[in-house]
């Protein structure tokens, strides 16, 4: 029983988990796309075994996750970085099967050093996008993130047989999506004519209830017909939207003017972009219409760290409950040790009932954390 877990901890759940991965598995057969899933939002790699019939392999942004992709998911492995280094594509050469360059200097600087037999990509920036904040805009003025149109010819991008558009955040509008595609078609047609491979990007809410999947799909079949290309997507929070839970414990109830439960997790340690995009959390014990209102505030030490506003049919006292929802996707890729808090540890509830624990951490991993030896 997930009460008699101690908390704080992760709890993700198969059956979300599926019933997610088979709007995907849809999708594929709708668009003949493939989807590669984003490691940059969720890399739990203990669930890994239930996603791989689902998906075609992984993405990274970054060396180590290129490695832990190929490891333990396997498929394809996509790699891309803002900025690689000669030793970094080293470290990927023997994991990477497309590797994608975010600018034209990395791609005539450091090409040479791919191994042979890897597909080279570059990524466009597009120059439109949707994004619900700006922080998260790729498209955003003076963006480091891609090659603008104006910056390409045939002549750059000779040997290079795919590209990557990644221009959208959060986006559950299939009309605006629709449009994007549309420009980028229109726009950089003809050098996608040229190409073997388009990957998309993320940052579609495709899973979610109500979205209109065989439009999606034959809009993505167009795409590919028309430009002659293998698409790709690379979902990560369509993958884990809606499946895991943060359960915390309320510790104490202070009122300094509006009534506060400090529970045993910080947004800054646990739930960062709680706090980076001020996108409060969502408490399943909670009630629009409950006549006690808290503060759901976190025990760090930073004093705008709290999770959300919430109200309750009753009363909340010390050793309630609590679960902060939705919390999977750009949560535990972003753990930290701040304050020395207790890192939670991470579950899978199986369709069967029976729960794994995929993880716990101890003194010892905070310990090691910064140091390993002193001077």
């Amino acid at each position: 029983m997930s009460n008699e877990l101690q908390t704080p901890y992760f709890l993700i759940d198969e059956a979300a988990l599926l019933k997610n991965l088979e709007r995907i598995a849809k999708l594929k057969s709708l668009s003949g796309a493939k989807m590669v899933l984003a490691l940059k939002c969720f890399s739990t790699w203990g669930v890994f075994d239930i996603m791989k019939p689902y998906l075609d392999g992984t993405t990274s942004s970054g060396p180590l996750e290129v490695r832990l992709g190929a490891e333990t998911f396997g498929g394809e492995t996509h790699g891309y970085s803002v900025g690689y280094s000669k030793q970094d594509i080293e470290a990927v050469n023997p994991y990477v099967n497309k590797l994608i360059f975010n600018s034209l200097s990395q791609l005539e600087t450091l090409r040479g050093d791919v191994a042979e037999g890897i597909s080279l990509g570059v990524r466009f920036n597009p120059g439109v996008s949707y994004a619900r904040q700006d922080l998260a805009n790729p498209a955003r003025q003076f963006s480091r993130l891609g090659v603008g149109i104006e910056k390409l010819s045939k002549e750059v991008l000779e040997g290079v047989e795919g590209c990557m558009f990644h221009m959208n955040c959060e986006n559950s509008d299939f009309p605006a999506y629709k449009a994007l595609i549309e420009t980028i078609s229109a726009d950089f047609g003809d050098y996608l004519d040229d190409l073997d491979w388009v990957s998309l990007g993320g940052g579609v809410a495709f899973t979610s209830d109500g979205y209109p999947l065989e439009e999606l799909g034959a809009l993505l079949k167009w795409f590919s017909d028309k430009h002659g290309v293998q698409v790709y997507l690379e979902p990560g929070e369509a993958v884990i939207t809606q499946t895991t839970d943060l359960a915390v414990t309320v510790i104490d109830i202070v009122d300094n003017g509006m009534q506060t439960a400090i529970v045993d997790s910080a947004t800054e340690a646990h739930r960062l972009d709680t706090l980076i995009y001020n996108e409060p959390g969502s408490i399943r014990e909670a009630s629009a219409k409950g006549e006690h209102e808290y503060v759901i505030g976190s025990c760090s030490c930073l004093a705008g760290d709290q999770f959300c506003v919430a109200r309750f049919e009753k009363p909340l006292k010390p050793g309630d409950r609590l679960h902060v929802m939705d919390s999977g996707g750009y949560t535990m890729v972003k753990l930290n040790w701040f304050n020395g808090l207790k890192m939670p540890s991470i579950y899978c509830r199986r369709q069967s009932g029976d729960i794994v624990e995929l993880n716990a951490f101890s003194y010892d991993d905070f310990k090691a954390t910064l140091s390993r030896q002193s001077v």
